[in-house]
């Protein structure tokens, strides 16, 4: 044939402009995408000698990088089934007609392997080249050797040329933006990442070996590629040391994984993979580029949001399906059908392999619960479909180590832990050496008591609350014993309004002012033997508060002031002694201030309630004013009488401390001054 030249059909002359720029989020792209569509010819080339349709030698089918820094080229060269001008035409110069795909419609029942679905996969070389020059020669007996050549504008010429071995040679002239890619690390680097387990030997330059004191080119052909990995294999062919190789492989360095779970699908989709569950080093460490998608075995991306689950970002490993399309954008991915389906189809095998691990070796998924509560709980908390199977495995473990699932724990303590509204109660601890006494009091009444110390286990209880009829979980430091399972029997508080008001303002007046806390002081009849004084927190808005943390939306609840009840056995010995001790000390000194305070309310309410239309007229004003302020004047009178007697009485103040201490709130001078007042009472 003689030299043809012609126009490249395209829609608009706009069309190099947009390759270059915006078909692909990165430049480096155009490698996979030129020895991807080597491979393919390689494959092709393969197929067509299976069923007979080629009967040379197949040869040397190995896939060539080269760089040429001096000339500034590089070449892809593969010894597949090459091309005639007629092909050049019909599948370059026609932009986006695929090959693959026409080729895939003759062969499907045998051509799994080709990977196709590039579409304009060629052309990205044009991000990195200001030149591009295929040389190729069709498998077809009797072909002429074409050149086609293109400058990155729609003209392009195409001639005979003279090329004595079948295949293709795409070469690449670097343009001066992109002179990184004639760096032969670079592209080694490159073709690691991208072509690390194609099926066909993808060489690039010679394997190097120390000489001399620098490194030189031995003879051997470095191959970068493993050409059947793990994935592609039938699970039945895989032994526990082939999958563990096989992960240090991809994660070098890190400890060996839990467990791993292998995909196999080929109907509604194709999809193959291995996914492991790694050992998390921190409480809630997400990584985002833990799991690699490949398409036939071509590296496409480790940003997955879309194809797996949210929660699944946690695993390692690898999936590959060639129903993942390569040339689009992520946000496209996210909205494909078959990506749909994949995700749910993983989500649906993670669980059934967690249930079978469970359910064949309980004391081996037990042992290793604390490394995978994480990501259970996470799916739970985030996959509708992953926590509905989850509820059969999910479990619970209390302070005693022992581990329950969700129907057996509920088994065990809804004879003891049932409220007197028939709601069962599950007692947890979140630090068992902080609340190690509230532990033991509850113990000691024959409760069980979990333990629930992850980073998500306050959204945990959250939707345990809401998955269990009539359950409700209750931090075990929350309140009184008597308190955390409510009963039909509750022992009143007998204390008169003096001895309540004296012993009120007495521990009030030694509280010590925490920055971001509050106190509530409370009276509970408990028995004599529970804990003199006791400092507990709201379940609701400790709950609430933990939960902001993990949540910006919730950061009004994470402003709040940490609100603290403490609380008074008002049957305990020493309370006992303090409030008769007290109440003699200075009993006749408040009773007037407390009749005063209560005339001067008395005339307040009064005066309000014969206000004309609930309004006060100026002399009402000012008589309500004056009677307020002798109130206050009374009740600070009384405040400094029982705060003088406070500062003689350390029993008080001991108690005070004691319920601090135990909550982890007894800190610096007031600690100090705790240990010295202790040293002298001894």
């Amino acid at each position: 044939m003689s030299q043809q030249k012609g126009t490249i059909g395209v829609t608009t002359e706009n069309i190099f402009p947009v390759i270059k720029k915006f078909l692909y989020s990165d430049h480096e792209i155009f490698l996979r995408e030129l020895v991807s569509n080597a491979i393919d010819a390689t494959q092709k080339l393969k197929t067509l000698s299976s069923f007979g349709e080629f009967n040379g030698e197949l040869g040397d089918l190995k896939v060539r990088v080269s760089v040429d820094k001096e000339a500034g080229t590089l070449t892809v060269s593969d010894h597949g089934i090459g091309m005639t001008a007629e092909d050049v035409d019909k599948y370059i110069n026609q932009i986006a007609f695929s090959g693959a795909e026409e080729f895939l419609s003759k062969y499907k029942d045998t051509a799994n392997s080709i990977i196709g679905h590039f579409g304009l996969g060629f052309y990205s070389a044009f991000m990195v080249a200001k030149k591009v020059e295929i040389k190729s020669l069709s498998y077809k007996e009797g072909a002429t050797a074409i050149m086609w050549s293109c400058d990155g504008s729609p003209e392009y010429s195409m001639e005979p040329t003279e090329k004595s071995e079948r295949g293709t040679d795409i070469i690449l002239y670097i343009d001066d933006d992109s002179k990184e890619f004639l760096e032969q690390p670079r592209i080694d680097t490159l073709l690691k990442k991208y072509c690390r387990f194609l099926p066909i030997p993808v060489v690039s330059g010679k394997k190097q070996e120390w000489k001399d004191g620098k490194y030189v080119d031995t003879d051997e052909d470095n191959v970068i590629n493993s050409l059947e990995p793990a994935w592609m294999k039938k699970p039945a062919e895989l032994t526990d040391d082939d999958y563990l190789h096989f992960y240090h492989a991809l994660y070098p360095g890190q400890e060996d994984p839990l467990f791993w779970i292998h995909l196999n699908v080929d109907y509604p989709f194709t999809l193959t993979g291995i996914l492991y569950f790694p050992k998390i080093k921190n409480n809630f460490e997400v990584n985002k580029n833990r799991i690699q998608l490949y398409c036939n075995q071509v590296y496409v991306t480790d940003s997955v949001e879309g194809v797996v689950p949210d929660f699944m970002m946690l695993l390692q490993g690898v999936i590959d399906s060639p129903d993942i399309p390569l040339n689009v954008s992520r946000s496209y991915l996210q909205s494909d059908s078959a990506v749909k389906k994949i995700s749910t189809y993983i989500t649906k095998k993670v669980s059934s392999r967690l249930e079978e691990i469970f359910k064949e070796s309980r004391s081996d998924f037990e042992a290793k619960w604390d490394d995978i509560k994480i990501f259970i709980e996470y799916g739970m908390l985030t996959d509708e479909r992953f926590c509905d199977s989850a509820m059969k495995f999910a479990l619970l473990k209390d302070t005693d180590g022992k581990h329950y699932t969700l129907d057996e724990y509920k088994t065990l303590i809804e004879p003891e832990q049932t409220e007197k509204d028939g709601n069962i109660v599950c007692l947890y601890a979140t630090d068992p050496t902080t609340q190690y006494s509230f532990i033991k009091g509850a113990t000691n009444r024959g409760y069980n008591v979990l333990l629930m110390d992850g980073q998500l286990d306050s959204h945990f209880i959250g939707l345990l609350e809401q998955k269990l009829e009539k359950t409700r979980f209750v931090r075990v430091d929350s309140d009184t014993v008597d308190n955390l399972i409510p009963k039909d029997s509750h022992k009143e508080v007998n204390l008169t309004a003096t001895q309540r008001n004296i012993l009120t303002t007495l521990f009030r007046s030694q509280l010590p002012e925490i920055k971001d806390a509050q106190f509530l002081v409370s009276f509970e009849a408990m028995n004599s033997n529970d804990a003199p004084v006791i400092l507990t927190q709201n379940e609701y808005m400790r709950r609430m508060k933990d939960m902001a943390a993990l949540q910006p939306g919730m950061n009004f609840y994470g402003e709040l002031p940490d609100s603290y009840n403490f609380i008074v056995n008002t049957e305990h010995p020493l309370i006992v002694r303090l409030r008769d001790k007290s109440e003699s000390a200075v009993g006749e000194k408040i009773v007037p201030l407390e009749n005063t305070v209560t005339e001067k309310n008395n005339e307040i309410s009064t005066l309000r309630s014969n206000a004309k239309d609930g309004k006060l007229d100026d002399e009402q004003e000012k008589k309500s004013a004056e009677l307020e302020s002798e109130v206050n004047k009374a009740r600070e009178e009384q405040e400094k009488i029982i705060g003088e007697y406070a500062s003689e009485e350390p029993l008080a103040g001991q108690l005070v401390d004691i319920a601090l201490l135990s909550a982890g709130l007894l800190k610096g001078e007031n600690l100090s001054r705790f240990i010295d007042r202790s040293i002298s009472l001894l």
